[in-house]
């Protein structure tokens, strides 16, 4: 999330009570997660074996809740609870908009889209030329659709964020503040939802179709061109490359990479990486190949097990 204006390190420390390792006086331009982070940007950490990915991010701003020195060019913000302070953060810069009209007086609606009955679009909602949506569509506020996209019947677009912290016997909730991103020529089925990201955007690349109850987690990034049916379920901050086909039911777990061209196959449980390129199946997930050639030796086992029985009785 980059701030609408520029704010000092002194503002922030003083919003959420932290003490500041470094200039007070230097220019906080945005507020993100440590994977979506720029020049400029604050984030937040709280866990110790962690310390070292953030230090070498991109984030100028950090903060935290030990006291150590900040490496060349880190400013820190020392603070007994880096989680809550991040969330009062985002709170105050990005504050939730609850909807008030159906069609907000901020969203912009190309001429030639049609907007059909009972369509909620929120506060700054961007519709490009030639796009349908269909009736019952909500688009929460912040989300940009480009040209020629479809959008069927009880989709919602831009739900928060499934993110929470343990704090004991309760989860506090992260304020979502990022945005979805729809490019041209996509078309998404019925009963869709799609998450906006926590600070950043979610992304659907241009040109891909989503069939009915896809669930698209917040922060995934899917590149152009790919195929996704139905039921698919897609984790939080998982990138998928272009030209990815996800067959039916297939469930994606969080922050993985699937490269260009991979297929998986339905009811398929992706938990690693995937190379491009290749077909996959099973759960976990292996190439194609590999997990039908075991399936073919497991059919011959009941034969091998009778015969080496036979074998011990002479």
């Amino acid at each position: 999330m980059r701030l609408t204006v520029p704010v000092p390190l002194s503002e922030i420390a003083r919003l959420v009570n932290a003490e500041i390792i470094g200039n007070a006086n230097t220019l906080v331009m945005g507020i993100n997660e440590i994977h979506k982070v720029e020049s400029g940007d604050l984030m937040f950490v709280d866990v110790a074996k962690y310390f070292k990915k953030a230090f070498q991010s991109a984030a100028t701003f950090i903060l935290i809740n030990q006291r150590v020195v900040p490496p060349q060019g880190k400013h820190l913000l020392l603070c007994d609870d880096p989680f809550a302070a991040y969330n009062t953060l985002t709170k105050h810069y990005a504050p939730a908009r609850p909807l008030s009209v159906q069609v907000s007086d901020t969203a912009k609606v190309h001429p030639t889209a049609i907007i059909e009955p009972n369509v909620i679009l929120g506060d700054d909602v961007q519709v490009g030329a030639g796009t349908h949506i269909r009736a019952n569509v909500v688009v929460h506020s912040g989300t940009t659709v480009g040209e020629r996209v479809v959008i069927h019947a009880g989709t919602v677009v831009g739900s928060d964020a499934f993110y929470y912290k343990p704090y004991g016997d309760r989860y506090e909730k992260m304020h979502s503040c990022g945005r979805v991103v729809i490019e041209d020529d996509v078309e998404i089925g019925s009963c869709c939802t799609i998450d906006k990201g926590v600070s950043g955007d979610t992304v659907i690349g241009a040109g891909s179709k989503l069939d009915n109850q896809v669930h698209v987690g917040h922060g995934v990034v899917i590149g152009k061109n790919c195929v996704i049916a139905a039921q698919v379920g897609i984790a939080g901050k998982t990138v998928l490359e272009d030209n990815v086909k996800l067959w039916g039911q297939v469930g994606v777990a969080a922050r993985l990479h699937l490269g260009e061209g991979t297929e998986v196959y339905a009811q398929s449980g992706v938990s690693r990486s995937l190379t491009g390129g290749q077909a996959y199946f099973g759960a976990p997930a292996i190439e194609a190949k590999e997990w039908f050639n075991h399936y073919r030796a497991s059919k011959r086992l009941p034969r091998e097990v009778k015969a080496i029985k036979e074998r011990l009785k002479k």
